[in-house]
């Protein structure tokens, strides 16, 4: 099947490939003219974006938003394995089939010999086939380490990859203790006006408030992504109560903020 006829093709098991012969006429001469002057560099962006959209689409639990940001994000490895395949370096099919094949490396308890009797188990096997794979016997254990992440979720990645080692806490009560003690650091470091200070010790705050999320096994960023949703729904609320007083925020003062943001934190919103 030539391409022009894949990309009307409609049969279900096709339509990768028909996805990948629409990116293909989209860059070759003739196509779009902002698709074909894109480089790996260009989208970035966009994929960090189309991201970030399909974990809120996830998040939503609506299939049909879920669905098109699927879709989305696919079209960002579809798009950079074009540019690559452009310029002799790999291709789209390379990519589906070195991924595949590290998924039959690393489950060995499947496809293998081995046997894993619990995620704990499967997640240390994988880091410890992952390690040997990349040479990294000889290179410290947190090298590397979720690399190019954001800092939260990095955070969480970095703490969770100590603990398979042992580094953890044996009760959470000892998490709560470093939340409390780095408290009391942040506090006395405002005391002193140490501004150098003051920021180390909120960056050790916020990572012992990380560790406290990973150690009970919530994600940090789905927390932080909920108190957003409330922050703004709860802000949105408060402007509305302001109106229904004849006031604006830009008229209401900081008490008037409160006593209409009490007010409504009271009503459960």
């Amino acid at each position: 099947m030539t391409d022009d006829e894949m990309i009307h093709c409609d049969e279900p098991s096709k339509q990768i490939e028909r996805l990948r012969a629409i990116m293909h006429r989209l860059r070759a001469p003739g196509g779009c003219p902002w698709d074909a002057e894109q480089t790996h560099e260009s989208i970035i962006s966009n994929l960090i974006e189309e991201t970030y959209e399909c974990v809120d689409a996830i998040r939503s639990g609506d299939d049909v938003h879920m669905r098109e940001e699927l879709g989305d994000l696919l079209l960002q490895v579809v798009f950079h394995s074009e540019i690559a395949e452009e310029q002799g370096r790999f291709d789209l099919y390379q990519v589906a089939a070195e991924i595949s094949e590290k998924l039959v490396r690393r489950h060995p308890h499947v496809y293998g010999e081995t046997s894993a009797e619990d995620s704990d188990q499967v997640l240390k096997q994988w880091d410890a086939i992952k390690r040997t794979e990349k040479g990294e016997k000889e290179v410290p254990y947190l090298h590397g380490t979720g690399k190019g992440l954001p800092a939260l979720i990095r955070a969480n990645k970095l703490l969770k990859k100590a603990s398979k080692v042992g580094f953890d806490w044996p009760e959470e009560t000892g998490v709560i203790s470093k939340i409390q003690e780095e408290f009391g650091e942040l506090a006395a470091a405002i005391e002193s006006k140490n501004d150098n200070e003051i920021e180390e010790e909120l960056g050790d705050l916020l990572f012992s408030v990380v560790n406290l999320a990973r150690y009970r096994k919530i994600d940090p960023e789905v927390l932080m992504a909920t108190a957003n949703q409330k922050f703004e729904r709860r802000f949105g609320t408060m402007e509305q109560e302001l109106k229904s007083r004849g006031k604006n925020l830009e008229q209401a003062d900081l008490n008037e903020m409160q006593e209409a943001w009490l007010a409504v934190k009271a009503r459960g919103l």
